[in-house]
């Protein structure tokens, strides 16, 4: 008997037991969300509140009513804000992940390839900016935002590229430093042997080095985009009605009177929608790098 099937037969209960208890504690959450849902306020309120009950998609309706293509019977007033949040989340989330891509590829590329004076300095330093706490960055961002970063009559306060740029600041360190790590695994001379047949370094950038660190462009994206997506905290402070993102929508809309959880339940499942499938698209990037090389023996 191999020593594989030895190690199975032995292995204790206890192991499964906290196998089950990891995935209970993961998927509990998820599964309570969705379920409560999927139930009316009278229902998520009530004594007799359990995993037994009616569905309904009335939340979803709720949620949804400014941009579903009927109307609504069960929804009384259709409140455009979550509609209104979500795609301010999206152009928010998108414009500061490509931004924070295209700036960090071309910065992680200088860093590995160049040679200049405090190199070593600059990429340590752009780390421990990253270590730095958002919430510490909360004051003073809020002050040089809403009263000396002006352009015109128009400060960054409450705009989209006022919290673009500082997600771009926030995420930069990090890109960085994940892209060196790729950058390092590219063959020089795959770049030497581009500039022998005749192309500029626009071209090497461009042509030859990141098709080969796309499984590094991807881990990025999905990094940046999940935190400028999810983000509450700077997003709370500096974006105002017109502006704010998902999350800061769903905690303004608790109150001391009124909370409907069916409702914000709702609209935290359509929430983690847009972060899954830009995980699965970008995901697919990492596995193609990792399979590009390989053969069958």
């Amino acid at each position: 008997m191999s020593q594989a099937a030895l190690t199975t037969e032995r292995r204790n209960p206890a192991f499964y037991a906290l196998v089950v208890a990891l995935i209970v504690m993961a998927l509990g959450p998820i599964v309570m969300m969705i379920s409560t849902s999927l139930k009316l306020n009278v229902d998520v309120m009530g004594e007799t509140s359990s995993l037994l009950f009616m569905p309904t998609v009335a939340n979803y309706e709720t949620v949804l009513c400014d941009v579903l293509w009927y109307t609504p019977e069960r929804v009384e007033y259709c409140d455009p804000t979550f509609g209104r949040a979500l795609g301010n989340s999206l152009i928010i989330a998108l414009a500061s992940t490509a931004i924070t891509l295209i700036i960090g590829t071309m910065a992680a590329y200088a860093l590995v390839r160049f040679r200049f004076m405090g190199r070593g300095t600059v990429s340590m330093t752009s780390l421990m900016m990253r270590m730095v706490p958002p919430a510490v960055l909360l004051v003073p961002v809020f002050g040089i935002w809403t009263f000396d970063f002006c352009v015109g009559e128009s400060c960054a306060a409450g705009t989209y590229w006022g919290i673009v740029l500082v997600y771009v600041a926030m995420n930069l360190p990090f890109v960085i430093w994940i892209l060196q790590s790729f950058i390092v695994q590219v063959p020089i001379q795959l770049e030497e042997a581009a500039r022998v047949d005749g192309a500029n370094p626009f071209q090497v950038f461009f042509l030859v080095v990141l098709p080969l660190i796309k499984p590094g462009l991807a881990a990025a994206a999905i990094f940046t985009f999940r935190i400028a997506w999810n983000e509450f905290l700077l997003a709370n402070a500096l974006l105002d009605r017109n502006t704010r993102t998902v999350p800061v929508t769903i905690v303004n809309s608790l109150t001391e009177y009124d909370i409907d959880w069916g409702v914000i339940m709702a609209t935290g499942s359509l929430l983690a929608i847009p972060p899954i499938i830009f995980t699965f698209v970008a995901s697919k990037q990492i596995i193609t790098g990792m399979t590009a090389g390989a053969v069958k023996g």
